[in-house]
């Protein structure tokens, strides 16, 4: 076939249908759903007459390379919805009839596409390869089985979902494994178990973290310096409550277009004894978790008449925020229901949105470079010019916040890539989706317009004719949220953090217990230079103790016996460098606090 830009996606979505007709060659009975290409690969979805098990993959891989070796040609032919309800219900096939009476309940819709490769039949729009010998036998592979709901569904059937990767060649195919089996070595839930650094218990609840001492500790050393960068770059702090008001959340609009990941209203005009013991309560008082700081803040700069004058304002918040989420999309720090969103909120005149939309991209590039994220991709999004009545806000104000977005990503030499229609309802937006090292996107940093709560609250300044005027509002996050973002981290690092962001960033491993006094004395020496130290004197031989600080990950390991302390020095060992002899103390206090200072 000629060689076109979506020539993988076609690749991925032949390879499914090769899947199907090797599921169906097992077990004829199968009954299929759909069968679409994704990223990096495809996937099938079936009902079948057994439960699948891992070692069925390998057979239905061998089963598609014979299909693949038999050539058959993809032939597409049309046929009318009528026609083709006849044709998959003759075949037993429900999910395809399902869909194609979708389709006819578009006028539009008169015909359906079919596509025959041997025997198998399958309803699909393709396109497709000419023919099944065109994938490489090689270069794919089926890599996991899963649940599916037919239609994303809950209330109808489990289906079995077959997931698969496939590429061009068996050399990109190899790259990719080779990538996902790094991925799973650095994967963070793996890692933070191991590091002990954070834990999610059942018994507190699906999607609420725990913060281990060492997680704990790595969390108070990016908040420290959060706070120290926002004062810095002239933010003030404020905080507010985890619930607010149902008219607050009325007002705000969130009761309306963000039901779907709030949680249901908390009843506070009783106790749980009350409530238990079935009274009713003497006042309704309703609340509800918050999912947002926005309309906290909002409150805050309308507690009294601002001025021109004031503008900016700048108020930043680290606060936990409660957004509902379906259990199974729930995944260790980087899907959650309870996150520190590192939230805040600029106010300010149409006069000054450009320099505030310059500063904050600024202090992105400064947050996630200063963290070791050099490399990030920039998505402006905008509105869907067909339906323009579905966004907040009025004309001259979207024309004028696009345009100055993409204006100040051009002069900040941003490579962003547009995407229409993907505004929030309330505004444009930027979205920094930084690529870890293994070249994965993650969505962490956000910079937003909102003309929805500056209307819905009436928030206005006095401007210099001392008139009422409406100010601009902008949203932004560096972190996104504090338990993606150390999700990321630790995968970035495979837990090997920066000596500055270690939690622990030196042991001190004394040789026998003769030496823990003088472990001790040099524990002291480097918490007067605060430096983070941990005194191993456990009954273990010198051996064990190194080789668990390289498992923990523990930038220095300092080994201290007679001859160190005849020489008032420390035997140096630096994760990924190993010995590097013995050091005086003072002079490694000066190279430690160095790399702390510089962040590396």
């Amino acid at each position: 076939m000629k060689k076109e830009q979506n020539d993988l996606d076609v690749l991925r979505h032949s390879t499914a249908h090769v899947l199907a007709a090797a599921v169906l060659e097992m077990f004829p009975e199968t009954k299929f759903a759909i069968g679409p290409n994704i990223e990096d690969g495809f996937y099938y979805d079936f009902e079948l007459p057994r439960t699948l098990i891992p070692e069925d993959l390998p057979l239905l891989e061998e089963k598609m390379r014979a299909i693949i070796k038999a050539n058959h040609p993809f032939e597409k032919s049309s046929v009318s919805t009528k026609k083709a309800i006849e044709l998959f219900d003759k075949a037993k096939q429900p999910y395809k009839v399902d869909l194609i009476k979708d389709l006819e309940k578009d006028e539009a819709a008169k015909e359906v596409s079919i596509y025959k490769s041997g025997p198998f039949v399958d309803l699909c729009r393709g396109p497709h390869l000419d023919s099944a010998g065109e994938i490489k036998a090689d270069a794919f592979k089926l890599t996991k089985i899963a649940g599916a709901y037919w239609r994303g569904d809950a209330k109808n059937k489990m289906l079995q979902r077959i997931y698969g990767v496939a590429f061009e060649n068996k050399k990109d195919l190899a790259a990719y494994l080779t990538k996902i089996e790094e991925a799973a070595k650095r994967d963070h839930r793996k890692i933070g178990k191991e590091m002990e650094l954070f834990i999610i218990d059942q018994t507190v609840g699906a999607g609420l973290v725990m913060w281990q001492p060492k997680g704990a500790l790595l969390w108070r050393i990016m908040e420290d310096f959060w706070h120290a960068e926002h004062l810095k770059n002239g933010y003030e702090l404020v905080r507010t409550p985890h619930i607010g008001s149902r008219q607050l959340w009325e007002t705000s609009g969130h009761w309306g277009f963000y039901a779907d990941s709030m949680y249901p209203v908390l009843e506070v005009g009783q106790s749980l004894n009350d409530a238990k013991a079935g009274k009713k309560a003497e006042s309704k008082e309703e609340y509800l978790l918050k999912p947002m700081n926005c309309p906290f803040h909002v409150l805050i700069y309308n507690s009294r008449v601002r001025s021109y004058r004031e503008l900016p304002v700048r108020w930043a918040e680290s606060a936990t925020v409660y957004r509902y989420e379906k259990s199974g999309e729930l995944s260790g720090l980087t899907r959650v229901r309870g996150f520190a969103q590192d939230d805040a909120h600029i106010v300010c005149p149409k006069s000054q949105v450009k320099e505030e939309l310059s500063r904050v991209v600024d202090f992105i590039k400064h947050m996630l470079g200063t963290f070791g994220f050099k490399d990030y991709a920039v998505y402006l999004s905008l509105r869907d010019p067909a339906n323009k009545e579905k966004y907040a806000g009025h004309e001259e104000g979207w024309k004028f916040t696009e345009e100055i977005l993409e204006e100040v990503a051009k002069e900040k030499k941003l490579d962003y890539k547009k995407e229409i229609g993907e505004a929030a309802f309330y505004g444009p937006k930027l979205d920094f989706k930084i690529k870890d090292c293994l070249g994965r996107e993650w969505q962490c940093s956000t910079l937003q317009f909102d003309f929805n709560l500056p209307e819905r609250f009436d928030m206005t300044f006095a401007n210099e004719k001392g008139e009422k005027e409406r100010p601009y509002m902008l949203h932004r996050a560096l972190f996104g949220s504090f338990e993606r973002f150390i999700g990321v981290l630790i995968e970035h690092y495979a837990g090997a953090f920066p000596v500055w962001l270690a939690p622990e960033q030196v042991w001190l491993l004394p040789i026998s217990d003769k030496h823990i006094d003088y472990a001790n004395k040099v524990a002291d020496q480097l918490r007067a230079a605060n430096i983070r130290v941990v005194v191993r004197n456990e009954s273990e031989t010198i051996g064990k103790k190194i080789r668990t600080g390289e498992t923990q990950k523990v930038p220095y390991l300092l080994v201290m016996g007679d001859k160190e302390i005849a020489a008032d020095s420390v035997a140096v060992r630096q994760r990924g460098q190993g010995d590097l002899g013995a050091i005086k103390i003072d002079e490694f206090i000066k190279k430690i606090t160095t790399e702390i200072k510089n962040k590396s």
